[in-house]
């Protein structure tokens, strides 16, 4: 009759192979058989976990099983030891091993050991190989890089005054509009009395560059007005 330790780890067996994990015992380990390894009781030099994660070929993490109903607290320590432990000659791509996981196949809790404070945490499932390899390979973790972010009342008033110059370019931005249309209506003006002969060389001279803008309306009407 299985133990109920036996009966975890066919729970947790199941659990690794729908995350993309094949398991394996350390008698027929083939590292390649798929991305993800889960390798059983593989010999450490602090004790043997129930299972050893390779990514790639190469150690990532631990899980170690309990029966169902026993707690998960304190267990973390346990797996603290086995991460530190990984024999010589067994690749890794951390050393310490950055992830362990500590479940009963109904709670399965998880540390990320790159974490500036690491601390178990439950989570739903166990995470995909892929998953954990982009977090062994990243620079920072997610929680380094919160911890980079200003205090929340200096982003309070950061973005108030974000919103604050927001406020004065729309503001600068309605009097540039504003200038703009009444510029286009003095042009109209000007060449409008320019094609009807009303404007005279002084008055071309104030209100119209005479050299840079409408050259060929302005030289005809001051022709037109010095001819009448």
């Amino acid at each position: 009759m299985p133990t109920p330790e036996d009966l975890a780890r066919e729970n947790i067996d199941a659990l690794l192979n729908r995350c993309g994990w094949v398991v394996q015992d350390k008698s027929a380990a083939n590292l390649s058989a798929r991305r993800g390894v889960a390798l059983r009781e593989l010999s450490f030099k602090t004790g043997e976990p129930d299972y050893t994660l390779f990514v790639d070929g190469k150690a990532i993490g631990t899980v170690e099983a309990k029966p169902e109903g026993h707690s998960l607290t304190g267990v973390e320590e346990q797996s603290e030891k086995y991460v530190k432990g990984v024999p010589f000659g067994i690749p890794a791509w951390r050393s310490p091993l950055p992830f362990s996981y500590e479940s009963t196949g109904t709670e399965t809790r998880f540390t990320n050991r790159l974490d500036p404070v690491p601390r178990s945490r439950n989570v739903f499932a166990f995470h995909q190989p892929d998953t954990l390899l982009k977090w062994a390979q990243a620079e920072k973790q997610l929680n380094q890089r919160l911890r980079g972010l200003p205090p929340l009342a200096e982003q309070h008033r950061l973005v108030a005054e974000v919103e604050r110059r927001l406020s004065v370019l729309e503001e600068l931005e309605a009097v540039v509009n504003t200038n703009l249309q009444r510029a286009t209506r003095l042009r109209q003006s000007i060449l409008q009395r320019a094609f009807e002969g009303e404007l005279v060389t002084a008055e071309l001279d104030y209100h119209l560059p005479v050299s840079k803008e409408f050259p060929l309306a302005a030289e005809r009407a001051v022709t037109y007005g010095r001819s009448r």
